[in-house]
């Protein structure tokens, strides 16, 4: 895909991943419109932005409410034009053991990472299907190929979000509407932000280390799904292993594997931002 002159809603766009993926879009030449529940992030990032005022808008938005969602896909239609591209970073973490989280931070895990991006499809995939054209692009998870401790409901969302992607390109397929693209991206610890202080073990970290930066992501999103059209991203790259691994091996050993690389205990020093 061409990027310049394209249309573009990224939800949680005002910061982390969200605001570097906003920032390589405008440099290929979109409009982009931010969504995003944090005001106070959206106004650093429009004073950061302020040069590509005329091709930025920003609306304060809670992704898990259908109505909000529904009615600024209309409000980004009027003031964009025909949307292009969704990318739905929008992600709640609350680390801990099942049964010393409160209830209210896993409810809020499942809606902000799985059933607002099913309101956020559902708002734009029939223009899409209409053009036979768009792209839509899921942040799931590298724990969305394994299962992992202290996190086990946003584990379950990352799982979800991946067989929701795929199963839109099939839906998309089935329809005939090959030119509607859906890809998930996978990434594994970044160093910063939402997993501040989740890392692997010495041995671990040799083979998956941290993601560096929340741009490592953006750059993945813009030129791999969106330039490229790859379907299913792994940040870093070795992430793949743990397909192949999980393929391959009995189950008890694909156990132990992880345990060996310390993934079972990597959320233990967790402080990120929740």
């Amino acid at each position: 895909m061409k990027l310049e002159n394209k249309n573009v809603v990224v939800t949680g766009g005002a910061m982390g991943i969200g605001l570097a993926t906003v920032k390589r879009l405008l440099a290929e030449g979109c409009k982009v419109n931010v969504w995003d529940i944090n005001e106070e992030a959206m106004e650093n990032a429009k004073i950061e932005l302020q040069n590509y005022s005329d091709r930025l808008f920003f609306h304060k938005c809670d992704v898990t409410n259908k109505n909000e969602v529904y009615a600024l896909a209309v409000a980004a239609k009027k003031e964009m034009g025909k949307v292009d591209v969704l990318i739905n970073n929008a992600g709640f973490v609350k680390g801990g053991y099942l049964n010393e989280v409160n209830d209210e931070a896993w409810e809020k895990t499942i809606e902000v990472n799985l059933t607002s991006l099913i309101y956020t499809t559902k708002a734009f995939i029939d223009d899409m299907y209409e053009r036979n054209s768009g792209n839509v692009v899921n942040i799931s998870s590298a724990s969305s190929m394994l299962g992992v401790s202290q996190m086990a409901v946003y584990t379950a969302t990352k799982w979800a979000v991946w067989g929701f992607t795929e199963s839109m390109r099939f839906e998309a397929q089935t329809k005939n509407k090959k030119g509607v693209k859906f890809s998930s991206i996978h990434p594994s610890y970044l160093a910063e932000g939402m997993f501040e202080g989740a890392k692997l073990n010495f041995l671990g970290s040799l083979i998956v280390p941290l993601v560096k930066s929340h741009d490592v992501i953006a750059k993945a999103i813009v030129n791999d799904a969106l330039k490229k059209g790859k379907t299913c991203i792994k940040r870093p790259r070795t992430v793949r292993l743990a397909i192949l691994f999980r393929g391959i091996l009995p189950d008890k050993l694909f156990q132990k594997v992880i345990v060996l690389l310390g993934i079972h205990k990597s959320m233990s020093d967790w402080k990120g931002r929740g």
